[in-house]
């Protein structure tokens, strides 16, 4: 049967010559001071941490420690407020705590959360984060009933590691999740640059995606022969990876399980000059390595630690630095989504991916009017380049979201693009310079912590 993945097959497979209508061939050239010199892009995305919340105050650090000018980074403002859920108005304020009561950045929450008296309005107010955050809290039982949470932010002295990274090397301000709603919508954005009509998770009324012949990065690099792996963190009760891939593309994620690995594999393949051209790294879902405020409540830790995330993560990075793969490599860390976090900075338009409406509303979204489409961004997520050729201390200010990967992906190894959407992304060239040799000399990144206090009841109403 003809279908949507094997007409871009044949264009991997004829690219010189491929005229696909809504298929763009972007692809570099193999000259010195080009894409090409990269032999590895590593990805990875961490869970449900708007930039705000985590880097607001990055252009601080980065003034004090001489990484550049506080306004080189649009950070949080000062006395940024919202209403709370039980009333009055909570000011933004610096956590006390690495752990965090679950918020929801749902399709309908996440709409609220920009203009909560009228959320299906194009006016952005940024106004309902703490109010929604709250309503939450009641309705699961959770301790933040003012919603505060949403407006506590992190700075360098609980992610001394990220902020080091982010100033060192390179990272955005205007970085953004691909869709306004939650993790999953987002993280098949990240797959295949787009969610093919999800608003939310899929399901057995909506599923997704083999069913709908959506091919994602990762068909386009096995159909043009380049190397690809995917390192899983975490494994299911019955011993599966724990990957998006195995979850919603099982046929190719069984057909290709020789590129599904765990991430002790990872490691080896560094070690052994092995790494290969394009992987991905699954987070610590069910590890509570991901990030993800609340979660492993079941461990008395009340939710999941960012210390330990981010050690998680300095741990594969720090590896690759080490490893002979460094000079011809990229690491790409980003979040899928924002997650109910404060940010100040209203969602983007975007290209529509594919001309396919939201399809799967349920009934808290008929609120919604008019309703909206795929043709905005969500919120501001953090994001840092890690490479010697990444721009030293470099912000960018050019809005992109986590589809600018695959078109960076498609560039360097001559793909055509998946979808409108990663095909009218940012090329991300303007975080790298190869005209040079690759920088070797930048310092030793500081030690992650884990010492910070965990405890989600250690938030006050009002700030």
């Amino acid at each position: 049967m003809w279908t949507r993945y094997s007409a871009l097959a044949l264009c991997v497979a004829l690219l010189a010559l491929c005229s696909c209508v809504g298929l763009t061939r972007t692809g570099g050239g193999s000259e010195a001071g080009s894409e090409q010199v990269l032999q590895h892009i590593v990805f990875m995305v961490q869970e449900n941490r708007s930039f705000d919340h985590y880097f607001g105050q990055l252009g601080a650090y980065r003034a004090a420690n001489g990484f550049g000018a506080a306004t080189d980074v649009d950070g949080l403002p000062a006395n940024t407020s919202n209403p709370g859920y039980t009333g009055g108005s909570i000011n933004s304020f610096h956590l006390t705590t690495t752990c965090l009561e679950e918020l929801s950045g749902d399709w309908f929450e996440s709409h609220a959360d920009m203009n909560y008296e009228n959320p299906g309005s194009t006016t952005a107010l940024m106004d309902g984060f703490a109010r929604i955050a709250g309503g939450y809290a009641q309705f699961f039982g959770e301790l933040n009933l003012s919603g505060s949470r949403a407006m506590g932010y992190y700075d360098q002295d609980e992610l001394p590691y990220y902020y080091w990274m982010a100033s060192q090397y390179a990272t955005s301000d205007r970085w953004f999740s691909p869709v306004l709603s939650e993790s999953i919508p987002n993280r098949l954005y990240l797959m295949a640059a787009t969610s093919a009509g999800h608003a939310h998770a899929p399901t057995d009324q909506y599923p997704c995606c083999e069913q709908q012949n959506l091919p994602t990065i990762f068909h386009l690099l096995q159909a043009a022969n380049v190397t690809w792996k995917i390192y899983y963190t975490d494994t299911l009760p019955n011993g599966q990876p724990l990957t998006d891939i195995n979850q919603y593309w099982p046929s190719f994620a069984a057909q290709h399980a020789a590129n599904i690995v765990s991430v002790s594999q990872y490691f080896t393949d560094l070690a052994n000059n092995a790494l290969p051209a394009v992987a991905f790294i699954q987070a610590g879902l069910g590890s509570g390595r991901d990030e993800h405020p609340g979660g492993q409540t079941t461990t008395g830790e009340g939710g999941n630690d960012i210390q330990k995330g981010a050690l998680y993560v300095s741990s594969l990075i720090n590896a690759l630095m080490s490893s002979s793969s460094w000079s011809s490599s990229a690491f790409i860390l980003s979040f899928d989504e924002a997650g109910g976090f404060y940010d100040h900075v209203p969602p983007q338009s975007a290209a529509q991916p594919d001309g396919i409406k939201p399809m799967d509303l349920i009934s808290t979204d008929a609120n919604l009017n008019p309703q909206p489409d795929f043709n905005q961004t969500g919120f501001r997520i953090p994001m840092i380049v890690v490479s010697p050729f990444a721009k030293s201390h470099y912000v960018s200010h050019t809005v992109a979201d986590n589809t600018a990967i695959l078109k960076f992906i498609e560039i360097r190894f001559g793909l055509p693009s998946l979808t409108k959407r990663d095909a009218s992304e940012m090329d991300m060239s303007e975080f790298f310079d190869f005209t040079g040799a690759p920088s070797s000399n930048v310092g030793v990144p500081p030690a992650q912590p884990v010492a910070g206090l965990c405890n989600p009841a250690n938030v006050p109403a009002a700030p």
